[in-house]
Parts: C-alpha cells; sequence; structure tokens
C-alpha cells in the first residue's frame, strides 16, 4: 500500500503527469529507432536531479541509483518503443476525457510513471538498504525488437539483479509468470516467371499459404496457455507474374517450458505435406552450392529459408521444382533474344538476367509484354 506522503505527491504532481505523457506519446519510437524518445527520456531524468544516466548501445535509458558495484539491483523499467512505424510526430486528440494517441497505452503511460517514480526517489533522497535500483527505459520491446533493450540489461548485471519489475499493462493486475516466445521470419524463393507462359511452376506465395494453413490446423496443449500467430505476410511482383518470393513473420507463446517445445516441433513440421519432394536445391546455375551473403548461405532458388529471432539459428530446406516444360521453352525462346539485344548479356524468358539475378523490375516488364 502507497502512504499518505506517497499519495499526496501523486495528487500535487497529476497534472505534470498528464502534460508529460501529451508531450512524450508524441515523440515517435518504432522498435529500433528510438532515438527521439531515448534523447527526451535522458534530458528529462537529468534536468530532474538524476546522476550517472546512460544510453546503452542497445538504446535503453539506465539510471544506477545508489547501485555500487558490490549490492545486489532492483530493476525497474519501462519500454520507449511503440509498435507503430511511424517516424514524424504521432497524431493526438483529446476526446471524451481520452487520450487517442498510437502507443499512448502501451507503452507511453507507464513510462511516464516510471520516470516520475524515479524523479520522487532522486529527489526525496530516498535511501535503500540492501540493493541498488536501475530505472530502465528500455528499448525494443515490441514485435521484431525481440526484447533486445531487456536482454541487454541482462547481459550487462547479469547475476546483481535480485528482482526485475516491467511497468506495462493496464492498472489493476499483476504478472508474476514468465511467458516465453519465439518469433520467426519464414521466407519462400522460387524460379518464378510468367503466369501464362510458365504456368505450373511453384508460386512462392501458394507454397507460403500452404505452411500457414499447416500452422493454423495445430492444436495447442490444454496445460497452460500456448498461443501462436501469423502476423504479417508479404511477397510477389505484379499480378501477372509467378510469384518469385514471399514471406511473413510468426509466432508461438506459452507460459510453460513443454509448451514452448511443443510448438518448436510443430512449427517444424509445419508444410510438411509433400515433403519428400523437397530436397537441397542443387550446385546453382552458377555452379557452385550457393554464395555467401552477409553471411548467410543463398541458394539461387526454390528454397524455404527459416530464421528464428529468438536462437539466432537458422535452418534452410531447398526445394526441387522439376524441369520446366521444354516445348514452353522453345516458344518462348524469341523473349529471350529480345531482351538480350535491349538490355545486354543472358537472360531467360522469366525476365532473369543470368537467371539468378533476381531483378524482380525486369521480371515484371518482361512479364508485362507477354501479355
Amino acid at each position: 500500500m502507497l502512504n499518505e506522503e506517497v499519495l499526496q505527491y501523486i495528487e500535487k504532481h497529476w497534472e505534470e503527469g498528464y502534460e508529460l505523457l501529451l508531450t512524450l506519446a508524441q515523440i515517435p519510437a518504432p522498435s529500433h529507432h528510438e532515438e527521439k524518445r531515448v534523447e527526451f527520456c535522458k534530458n528529462w531524468l537529468e534536468e530532474m536531479g538524476a546522476k550517472g544516466v546512460y544510453v546503452d548501445e542497445a538504446l535503453n535509458v539506465v539510471y544506477p541509483y545508489q547501485a555500487e558495484e558490490d549490492k545486489p539491483l532492483v530493476v525497474f523499467m519501462a519500454h520507449t518503443d511503440v509498435v507503430f512505424p511511424d517516424t514524424t510526430p504521432l497524431p493526438l486528440k483529446e476526446e471524451d476525457g481520452k487520450i487517442c494517441c498510437p502507443g499512448v497505452g502501451d507503452d507511453t503511460a507507464n513510462l511516464v510513471a516510471l520516470l516520475l517514480t524515479a524523479r520522487y526517489v532522486t529527489q526525496k533522497h530516498l535511501s535503500v538498504k540492501d540493493c541498488g535500483i536501475l530505472f530502465v527505459c528500455n528499448s525494443c520491446e515490441e514485435g521484431m525488437g525481440n526484447l533486445k533493450g531487456s536482454r541487454k540489461i541482462c547481459e550487462t548485471y547479469g547475476s546483481r539483479i535480485r528482482e526485475f519489475y516491467s511497468f506495462d499493462g493496464t492498472m489493476g493486475w499483476l504478472v508474476n509468470r514468465a511467458v516465453g516466445s519465439a518469433r520467426s521470419r519464414v521466407t519462400v524463393k522460387t524460379r518464378g516467371g510468367h503466369s501464362y507462359g510458365c504456368f505450373g511452376r511453384e508460386n512462392a506465395i501458394g507454397e507460403l499459404a500452404s505452411i500457414i494453413d499447416d500452422i493454423y490446423k495445430i492444436q495447442v496443449p490444454k496445460e497452460g496457455k500456448t498461443t501462436y500467430n501469423v502476423g504479417t505476410i508479404e511477397g510477389g511482383t505484379s499480378v501477372n507474374t509467378i510469384a518469385q518470393e514471399a514471406q511473413m513473420l510468426c509466432e508461438y507463446r506459452s507460459d510453460r517450458k513443454d509448451g514452448l517445445e511443443y510448438m518448436e516441433k510443430k512449427f517444424k513440421g509445419a508444410g510438411e505435406n509433400g515433403k519428400k519432394n523437397w530436397k537441397k536445391e542443387n550446385a546453382g546455375r552458377n555452379g557452385n552450392n550457393g554464395r555467401d551473403v552477409n553471411g548467410k548461405t543463398e541458394r539461387n532458388s526454390g528454397r524455404k529459408e527459416t530464421q528464428n529471432f529468438v536462437s539466432g539459428t537458422e535452418k534452410r530446406n531447398g526445394r526441387n521444382y522439376g524441369n520446366q516444360d521444354k516445348s514452353v521453352e522453345k516458344k518462348l525462346g524469341y523473349i529471350d533474344e529480345k531482351l538480350e539485344k535491349k538490355y545486354g548479356g543472358a537472360w531467360n524468358h522469366t525476365g532473369e538476367k543470368n537467371v539468378n539475378a533476381g531483378d524482380k523490375k525486369k521480371a515484371a516488364s518482361a512479364a508485362k509484354r507477354q501479355d
């Protein structure tokens, strides 16, 4: 329970807190790009008398209070990022006693509460007997931010952390049990081609849709709470082009370790129907086993790629899509010649230079000509 002094402080500074919320809510802070809010929070804390405030490499604003090196630590945290990608001031209006603004409730209001709490402790010169305090405005909590800020705090302070509190959600309830999650980007790549002339080739969007269909057939465990979601999907080039690439962002969560293990197994099995036709793509059309791009082995075509952002590992399986109908190849050969004359180099009728160049704009242009 809050004592009378704290309650009086809250009442006295209510309007100030409200104005701080209106200001902070309009500062854009998409995950990985929270710089503007970071600067505001650091400056605000220092103006209120906080000493030793710093910004770490993960863009956390960290305020150690009486946190000498030999003391265990209690962490109080609220995240600066919001799920909205805006990099310009966020639109805000007050309507029927409510503040309407993207991300104002998650987690800007709690961030204001954290800042005011830090100021109260600082200006009252409160003494902490057997531990130090870390006030943290943490980054990258949302979506593919993947708790980057929280992970950095754990990495930096490790075993010194005795207790960890996050200001998030609404008033009236507490969460005292951990929920684990795994988030992945799944990319499907195929050879592509013209929707009419190359009909029959695998379509990356169709293949990805099949995987999604498998995911949504998963029956979650009855014990605890386990969930999954496909959050975004994108891909393709044009209406008359067989999609060469499609990708989705997906996740699963559980409040039980065995629930996470169960979902990992099920996600790996998604898309297994017809798996017998899948095998590693051979040599690539340049005579090598694929090429290294930014430290990742890239196949030239026809693969499903899954990157797990939690474990940092990648798993890939190529797919053999069979031979193109030779009669179709012959009939469309004249297109290759036209492309070679116009653009130079070796082309095929899908609009790809050197087959695996992946030039989507030229592929779309070539497809349009065939219409």
